[in-house]
């Protein structure tokens, strides 16, 4: 008997699918439901590994599942290929962006085409296509006559060395990821979508997202950040109000907690400071000082707090104390009014300021059963309570507080009740050559002009260079220089270059027809929107996924699509980690060139080129900086791709993360070379036993049962843990006759298709099948079949399990009762003892109560 050989095999069927275009999507309706399946598109960074395959793999065995099942598969790829890094490339490289992207981009499909992924190929697109970023020009033309695109002066992270803004994300311990500068803060009139227009509208919606992850929508609740509170005024007291002002507008969510304030905080970029800073160099430079600092809200909060003392007082509304004003780096300008008033017993970060600053610390809230001296310390009190040191809200709950503080300001005239959003609009302006251009021209006129329509795309210039750092575009003889579609004058083009977050916004839409005239084929869309099955990392949780979301209900409301909820279904997928290995210099090692070897009970690695020992490090998520990838080609090479896709998905549930080991690998690979002999070695017309038959015939739906459950449930390795338990009946059920065999077979083939779809094709072939497994239907079980025929049931002696007991499913708990107390292990157990009761839930447990 032959072994199989994945080298020859897998090419093989990968030549027929293509042959075939097997997995071309249907361009019309076929009768067949229609399921969409789609994983988050990839950065053609240059190579793919294990760690981006699990992602893929997982969204194919849904395709190829869903396939089986009678649907119509639309299962695409594209490429998010904008970005900073291809600039990066370009000036460490002296290439051009475009040839680094799509020499990459090559380089990865190649990759892809390795793992026999089902994937529509016919469609594929990457966004730095001017066919694509010119479509996505003329829908942010539609919503710039909307308004719901504008220009306002932002704040942004600067890097003066490189001359760009920078994402929060991209400040590391104040200074620029690349360049390593100091950031700065900086006010630069910029492009924003109005996404906060529907706040409301992307919170409700999370409540119809049922096949959502709830971590997921309670992380985008928690980005909008919908709070209900009072929006307050707290007016200068006499003589020490800054010029022109007579009080600081306040929002607070714990209006309950007003008898607490100590002070009031101001951010750094508030109006008011920047009034004083203009006006005193001291706190202009404490400004300046904390402009360096991070800006997102958890660096924010993580950083040492620091203030500055304004000398200005406010006067308390209710009980006429006077507090002073500080300016604070820990507080936000972009949410609510950029100030806060301070309470530090039931804050943290108020709490741990006033410490600093020896400000006052006035418990109001407490908790039930406290008594009136509760205190706090170092940590403040945030629970639920009673009011307590708070004149007329003294013994209220914390709501009932609230509706009675706002009230009560309400009537005074110095505020009102409000909504607000933690949510901002949504900043796209990004000061780079490699991105979509914004389709605008600036006219001293006319102002900023839309590029017409018969314009579009506008398309970047390829005659740049990027040795002197900072935009080419803004440097661009031609190119920059148009006249004014209005007027016919002198003008310039909008040199600022669309965030890549856009180009990703709208993308699952695009697949639906990429060679439609319009940005989106509405009846295309239609037929296959929302897409089905969304798979993609958890850190796009929140980002990717809103904008998303609000693109969606922008293009809607243009008249574009019709879908508003872009992603019915969504799975984060864990990672694919691995060991580390490092030399004595820090330089890491890729697996390929280690030998692990166990000396005394010790795992040791020695580098297999230079036979120097090595420092095992953590297990980390895979990654090109750290060197501890596996490639497909490298699987292909060692054990077949099949063996790779089974072993991501087999050795733990696909929402957490898998560890890469060689022998898990060779755990797969030993399956393979299993299913394979059983189909080799397969005698149609052998004799069998009926008894045996019937047997086999009940393994066999019970598989297909549990395989089925498996894959629905996106419990894949449940479903795989089956079909190696299957395999192992097959071999010993060998006294089973040809047909009852045949019939399992054919099964374990269209059950393993979509795991291992190269094995699959051989295996369905060695049987005689006619066609590819491919366009073979999806086993149905019989559930009569497919039940189990007995039931083990735990015996519990007075909650404590003694014995278990195998009847029949189904045995009434009369007759259950009487095999109980008749078996000899029980009656060893109770040693003679009374029974006083005795509960038996059916199919389940059966409970002893003794004396």
């Amino acid at each position: 008997m032959a072994r199989y050989d994945p080298k020859a095999a897998e090419p093989r069927q990968q030549a027929r699918w293509q042959a075939a275009n097997a997995f071309s999507a249907p361009q019309a309706d076929d009768g067949r439901p229609t399921y969409y399946v789609l994983e988050m598109f990839p950065y053609p960074s240059g190579n793919i590994h294990m760690g981006h395959a699990r992602n893929y793999v997982m969204g194919d065995v849904v395709a190829r599942f869903k396939r089986a099942q009678g649907f119509a598969v639309l299962h695409p790829m594209g490429w998010d290929a904008f970005g900073m890094p291809a600039e990066n490339a370009a000036m460490e490289r002296k290439v051009h962006p475009k040839a680094w992207t799509y020499d990459n981009i090559a380089n990865m499909r190649s990759q892809l085409k390795l793992l026999g992924l089902s994937l529509d190929w016919d469609r594929e697109f990457a966004t730095c296509d001017p066919e694509y970023y010119g479509k996505q020009q003329a829908w942010f033309l539609k919503l710039f006559e909307r308004g719901l695109v504008y220009r306002k002066d932002g704040v942004v992270n600067w890097d003066p060395v490189d001359n760009t803004v920078l994402a929060n994300e991209q400040v590391i311990d104040g200074r620029g990821w690349r360049s390593g500068a100091v950031v700065e803060k900086r006010k630069l009139n910029q492009w924003f979508l109005r996404i906060t227009d529907y706040a409301d509208e992307l919170i409700d919606g999370l409540a119809t997202l049922d096949r959502w992850p709830d971590k997921v929508r309670l992380m985008q609740e928690n980005w909008i950040g919908r709070s209900r509170g009072l929006r307050m005024s707290w007016r200068f007291a006499e003589g020490a109000a800054p010029e022109g002002r007579e009080a600081v507008e306040v929002y607070t969510t714990r209006p309950d907690t007003l008898f607490g304030a100590s002070f009031i905080g101001l951010a750094p970029d508030h109006p008011i400071s920047q009034q004083l800073a203009a006006a005193n160099p001291a706190v202009s430079d404490f400004v300046a000082e904390c402009r360096k600092g991070g800006s997102s809200q958890a660096e924010i909060e993580q950083a040492e707090k620091i203030g500055f003392d304004t000398g200005l007082k406010v006067v308390h509304p209710f009980d006429g104390r006077e507090l002073p004003v500080w300016i604070a780096n820990f507080i936000l300008s972009e949410y609510g009014t950029g100030a806060i008033f301070a309470c530090p017993a039931h804050d943290q970060r108020d709490l741990d300021f006033a410490r600093k600053y020896d400000l006052p610390v006035i418990p109001v809230v407490k908790p039930d059963g406290a008594g009136e001296d509760f205190d706090v310390a170092d940590e403040a009190y945030v629970g639920p309570g009673r009011i307590f040191h708070s004149d007329f809200l003294d013994g209220l709950d914390i709501e009932a507080a609230k509706a009675a503080a706002i009230e009560k300001i309400e009537a005074m005239g110095q505020g009102q009740g409000a909504t607000i959003y933690r949510l901002r609009d949504w900043g796209v302006s990004r000061q780079r050559y490699w991105g979509c251009p914004i389709p605008i021209i600036h006219c001293e006129s006319c102002g900023a002009v839309p590029v017409p329509d018969d314009q579009l795309p506008v398309v970047l210039p390829e005659d740049v260079s990027f040795d002197v750092p900072g935009n080419p575009l803004d440097r661009h003889p031609t190119w920059k220089h148009v006249a004014c579609p209005s007027c016919g004058g002198k003008a310039v083009r909008e040199t600022d270059t669309l965030d890549t977050f856009v180009d990703s916004s709208w993308y699952f839409a695009r697949f639906a027809d990429p060679k439609a005239d319009a940005p989106i084929d509405r009846a295309a869309a239609n037929r296959w929107l929302p897409v089905d099955q969304y798979i993609g990392g958890v850190e796009h949780a929140v980002l990717h996924l809103l904008y998303a979301r609000f693109i969606s209900r922008a293009l809607s409301d243009a008249g574009l699509m019709d879908v508003r909820e872009p992603f019915a279904g969504l799975f984060t997928q864990g990672m694919v980690v691995h060991e580390t290995y490092r030399r004595a210099d820090g330089t890491w090692v890729e697996p390929t060139d280690v030998e692990i070897v166990t000396e005394g009970g010790a795992r040791r690695a020695r580098q297999l080129s230079t036979g120097e020992t090595l420092t095992i490090g953590d297990i980390e998520k895979m990654s090109k900086s750290k060197k501890n990838v596996v490639a497909p080609a490298e699987i292909l090479e060692s054990h077949g791709v099949d063996a790779g896709r089974l072993f991501v998905l087999s050795d733990s549930p696909p929402e957490r993360d898998v560890q890469w080991t060689a022998g898990g690998l060779e755990g797969a690979g030993r399956f393979v070379q299993r299913a394979w002999a059983l189909f080799d070695a397969h005698e149609a017309d052998k004799p069998g036993d009926p008894a045996a038959d019937e047997a086999l015939s009940r393994e066999t739906h019970k598989a297909i049962k549990a395989v089925t459950e498996g894959v629905e449930g996106f419990r894949f390795n449940s479903a795989i843990a089956k079909l190696y338990a299957f395999v192992a009946t097959l071999r010993d059920h060998d006294k089973a006759g040809g047909a009852a065999r045949g019939e399992a077979l054919s099964a374990l083939a269209r059950l393993i298709a979509p795991f291992t779809p190269h094995l699959a094709e051989e295996g369905w072939t060695r049987l005689g099948m006619e066609g590819m497994v491919l366009d073979a239907p999806w086993p149905v079980y019989d559930p009569a079949l497919a039940a189990d025929d007995e039931v083990v049931l735990p015996i519990q002696v007075n909650g404590k399990r003694r014995a278990e007991i195998r009847v029949a499913r189904g045995m009434e708990p009369s007759q259950v009762e009487a095999l109980v107390l008749a078996d000899e292990t029980v009656k060893a157990k109770l040693e003679g003892q009374a029974i006083k009761k005795v509960v038996v839930v059916k199919d389940r447990i059966v409970n002893l109560v003794i004396a």
